[in-house]
């Protein structure tokens, strides 16, 4: 029998969950078993808020250094977790068909968005977030409460359960992957709230020299997940914020090409010409935003992916965006 494949995943249910489904991908088109091994990232132990830690990498630099070490030999990530700058020694082998990017509310009652009660109190950790949230609610008469929160899945949507919160804002994503996604309340329209970039999209990452591996997992790459997160972040990176900034970014399908959006199935074998990057960046509370657009042809390289998101980015920082993230990462 092939010697196992070793998958270096954080411990999380969540990442347990999505490890084991590359895990099976990855067994199928390699003919290899694959065993997960599980590593603590400081971002699982650490109970401060992710925006006072960073944000960017404290879930990826421990898979890495297993990386690094040859402790195992490829990682999954969720994508909108990863650092825009890639490590030389490190190549991003495949990022799979995406999920629904979309945030998620976890209400009580079974209450959506729009219907909360004045005062409602909604959890999320992100700033990202927060700051639509609130210049949502601003713009429509609603009577919110943003209240920082951490912890899993089980954690947050125990806030509401308990009656400590209204409503949560989770990734539609994770819940799906974890067989939650039943109890979701409400799908935020990408009008209301942009996803963060990457969200919804794995990212598989192996060493730079194992040239065998990276053409097996190459497989499971889907093209034009990839071109959407490459733009997507490219834009956080011009934009020189990290992933916990309040920097929302969408790569799809533009409404005129395709009146269904790509995560929707009916959406399977549309003819793709078109891509449409919009991004967003806001004060926490909601009362400036910067949100532009822009739609082209599907770009059909890595730089010209890379392209698309400088340029929405050039024109956001014109309109004022840096002043609305705080300190930007250097």
């Amino acid at each position: 029998m092939s010697k196992a494949l070793r998958l270096g995943t954080r411990r999380s249910r969540l990442a347990m969950a999505q490890s084991g489904q590359v895990a099976d991908a990855v067994s199928k088109v390699t003919g290899r078993p694959v065993e997960l091994v599980e590593i603590t990232t400081y971002g699982d132990v650490s109970r401060e808020h992710l925006a006072q830690i960073g944000g960017t990498g404290v879930f990826v630099t421990a898979l890495r250094d297993a990386l690094a070490k040859g402790e195992v030999d490829f990682a999954v990530h969720s994508l909108k977790d990863l650092p825009t700058t890639q490590p030389e020694d490190l190549v991003l082998a495949a990022v799979p068909v995406r999920e629904d990017p979309r945030d998620v509310i976890v209400a009580r009652d079974a209450l959506k968005f729009t219907d909360l009660p004045r005062g409602a109190r909604i959890g999320t950790g992100s700033p990202r977030r927060t700051a639509q949230l609130n210049a949502y609610a601003r713009s429509h008469g609603l009577d919110i409460r943003t209240v920082p929160i951490r912890g899993n899945v089980d954690t947050r949507i125990g806030y509401v359960h308990d009656g400590e919160l209204d409503a949560v804002v989770l990734a539609a994503a994770g819940l799906s992957r974890i067989g939650r996604i039943d109890e979701v309340t409400d799908f935020l329209s990408i009008d209301t709230v942009l996803p963060a970039p990457g969200q919804g999209a794995l990212a598989i990452e192996c060493a730079a020299g194992n040239a065998s591996l990276i053409a097996a997992l190459g497989e499971l790459d889907d093209p034009f997940t990839r071109v959407a997160v490459t733009a997507e972040r490219s834009l956080l990176a011009a934009l020189e914020a990290g992933c916990s900034a309040p920097v929302g970014a969408l790569a799809d399908l533009p409404p005129l090409s395709a009146p269904l959006e790509r995560w929707d199935p009916r959406a399977d074998g549309q003819i793709v010409n078109e891509m449409r990057l919009r991004g967003v960046v806001g004060t926490t509370d909601g009362t400036r935003t910067v949100q532009l657009s822009t739609t082209g042809p599907v770009p059909e390289t890595h730089d010209g992916a890379m392209a698309l998101g400088r340029e929405l980015a050039a024109e956001m920082l014109a309109q004022g965006a840096a002043g609305l993230m705080g300190e930007r990462s250097q």
